[in-house]
């Protein structure tokens, strides 16, 4: 089961992503919420936005909505410079009702069976990005905006530590629908895999030590004897930061010095999540690494 993001900590993940962003007016807050529940979330849907005037129209459109559908119609509208519009977050009229066989094989990351129920809310269940395109088999759709659009979705997967299965077109999902049409969503979830196998590695060294790969670091307990914040940093920043992204639950009386039990296992939680800083253990930060604390702050506070 996984919780939604909130908004402060999508808008970090998909700035950490290098994504351009612009927010529009109050989407933060924009959402269908009192329709009914948000979440658990499983995965992502990708969308075409269909015939449109101009750029601009149509993230007003997917703002609003229209009398008989209205908006917020997704949570990111991704037009063809690769710009990604946020309209809105929580409940969003994207996905509708689809079949619950290809939920439940979104849940389990396993193949598609083919749509052919509407018996299951997939507002409910999926982010959605609608994509700016005709849809018509003649627009052209950009390197810019594909690219864009594949670290929108694996930025929300690496978030979840969910993999590429997790990523499935509203045409595979909702019986009759046609979108994205005029590209595989085979191809495009082979993308998402190199974005987050290229995360999860890191770039190759052009030297590559000789040696065998290091082990996955385990941060050990605090040693006695040593002093907070002398032979070994407090562990009050990183203890701040992991409530604040999300990863541990911990009153301001409760934090302490020492990286005991509790910040260990908020550190594991974020391990869970973002596997690539798990090795990254160093002497005078033994939990997080100096990258992962990189990353971490910018989830947290939405800042480098």
């Amino acid at each position: 089961m996984a919780v939604p993001l909130n908004a402060d900590r999508a808008l970090a993940t998909f700035r950490a992503a290098g994504l351009a962003i612009k927010e529009v007016r109050s989407w933060r807050t924009h959402n269908r919420n009192h329709i009914g529940p948000w979440g658990p979330v499983h995965g992502v849907v990708i969308h075409h936005t269909g015939e449109y005037s101009t750029e601009a129209g149509m993230v007003s459109l997917c703002y609003a909505g229209h009398s008989t559908l209205p908006g917020p119609l997704c949570h990111s509208v991704i037009d063809k410079a690769g710009t990604v519009h946020l309209v809105g977050w929580g409940r969003t009229n994207h996905a509708g009702r689809g079949d619950r066989d290809v939920l439940q094989a979104v849940i389990g990351e396993k193949p598609l069976p083919t749509d052919d129920e509407a018996d299951a809310d997939g507002n409910t269940h999926f982010y959605g990005a609608e994509l700016i395109n005709r849809g018509d088999g003649r627009d052209s759709w950009p390197e810019e905006q594909i690219d864009a659009a594949a670290r929108w979705a694996a930025a929300l997967c690496a978030a979840h530590g969910w993999s590429e299965r997790s990523v499935i077109g509203h045409l595979e999902w909702q019986p009759g629908k046609p979108d994205p049409r005029g590209f595989s969503m085979d191809g495009f979830r082979a993308r998402v895999a190199r974005i987050l196998k290229d995360e999860h590695e890191g770039p190759a060294p052009s030297h590559p030590a000789p040696g065998p790969k290091p082990t996955p670091y385990t941060p050990p307990p605090f040693p006695a004897g040593l002093a907070p914040g002398k032979d070994r940093p407090s562990a009050k920043p990183l203890q701040k930061a992991l409530r604040a992204a999300g990863f541990l639950t911990i009153t301001d009386g409760d934090l302490a010095d020492a990286y005991g039990p509790r910040t260990q296992a908020g550190v594991a939680k974020f391990h869970d999540a973002h596997r690539q800083f798990k090795a990254e253990g160093v002497t005078r930060d033994p939990a997080i690494g100096p990258k992962g604390w990189a990353y971490l702050f910018t989830l947290a506070y939405g800042k480098k």
